[in-house]
């Protein structure tokens, strides 16, 4: 097939040596690229492709839409996060959508809602699956005042950890003030308020559809391994500065040890989850234990991170590992399973194609 890798390349500007910032954001440009990916992961993506496919290169910016027209191609593999606002995660797979070209993951209405945390909660909310209670804020006058303490602030329409500070972490009603302004006034949006849950944290790899679906190796971030005296939370700073490539954290542990119980019902709640939110192809599901030891969803990732080397600790491509899967393997299972899902066998492919 002929493949079209749909990425955002971070600018070498923002983030120099194609390294985060060394202190956390204190405006929204300087973490305006955590979410985009740097030319070492576009370049294993594009020869995990080529092993296998012709693959053209398209960065997503305003061009973008003239280069699939012209391109029509058999395929896009759609890595691309977007430019701006809180549609900017299904803007790519809208285009393709619109001039009829198939696309691995999901849809942009499952995107647009999976990158609002208050919409991805209502949803989980009325399927009934487990999510810690939660307030959105959108002046000082809405802070709740029936959640319990501790709460974790976040911006509602943010990734990789944006936003999401050592300091989101608050235990009385002046740290909560104080967070809630500060993610209104630096993000320009609401607030999400969600009572925090003291277990343990997991993030949970799925590639397929339907009965295909397979959950990989649930990896557990083992939160004791952070710096002493920072707050037990997958922060910014635990995400992006004190774990260095040429100095990472031992933070991860997978397949995470898990009695086959727990196990189960951590599967069992990603995989409703994933049909809930209509994910599709491949996704990422944060998960956190209460107190009692009950999963919650915290939140999904259906364009989860793939950094290439296993030194930079990205969750997804160490899940594969675990299950004997390589970089290349991973890329082209998520191929394999948005080409099922689309039937683009050679013959279905043409036959689908005509009727455009």
């Amino acid at each position: 097939m002929h493949i079209v890798l749909a990425f955002n390349l971070r600018e070498e500007s923002a983030v120099a040596d194609d390294q985060p910032p060394s202190e956390p954001p204190s405006l929204p440009t300087e973490d305006l690229y955590a979410e985009w990916d740097d030319i070492h992961t576009i370049r294993a993506v594009e020869a995990a492709l080529a092993s296998r496919h012709e693959v053209t290169l398209v960065n997503a910016d305003l061009e973008a839409y003239a280069r699939f027209r012209a391109l029509q191609p058999d395929l896009v593999f759609n890595i691309a996060e977007g430019l701006h606002g809180a549609s900017r995660e299904a803007q790519i797979p809208a285009m393709l959508d619109m001039l009829g070209i198939p696309y691995t993951g999901s849809d942009p209405v499952t995107l647009g809602i999976c990158l609002d945390k208050r919409r991805t909660k209502e949803i989980l909310s009325c399927h009934r699956i487990a999510t810690p209670r939660f307030a959105v804020v959108s002046t000082l006058a809405d802070i709740p005042a029936r959640l319990r303490y501790p709460l974790i602030v976040k911006p509602t329409l943010e990734g990789s950890s944006k936003g999401v500070t050592d300091k989101a972490l608050v235990h009385d009603r002046k740290a909560l003030v104080r967070q809630v302004e500060w993610v209104l006034t630096t993000y320009g949006q609401p607030a999400l308020v969600e009572e925090f849950l003291p277990g343990r944290e997991f993030t949970v790899a799925m590639l397929g559809n339907g009965d295909d679906l397979q959950v990989l190796p649930i990896v557990e971030i083992n939160l004791h391994t952070l710096p002493a005296g920072v707050n037990p939370i997958y922060s910014f700073e635990a995400k992006w500065i004190w774990d260095q490539e040429e100095n990472p954290l031992e933070i991860f542990t997978c397949p995470a040890r898990l009695d086959p119980f727990l196990q189960r019902n951590i599967e069992e709640l990603c995989r409703k989850t994933f049909r809930a939110l209509g994910c599709r192809d491949w996704c990422r599901i944060d998960v956190r234990l209460d107190a009692g030891g009950l999963p919650h969803v915290i939140e999904l990732n259906p364009l989860p991170g793939i950094l290439p080397r296993p030194e930079q600790n990205s969750c997804f491509p160490k899940a594969a590992r675990a299950t004997g899967l390589s970089y290349e393997q991973m890329i082209l299972g998520v191929v394999d399973a948005a080409s099922r899902r689309l039937q683009l066998t050679e013959k279905g492919y043409h036959e689908n194609r005509c009727l455009l």
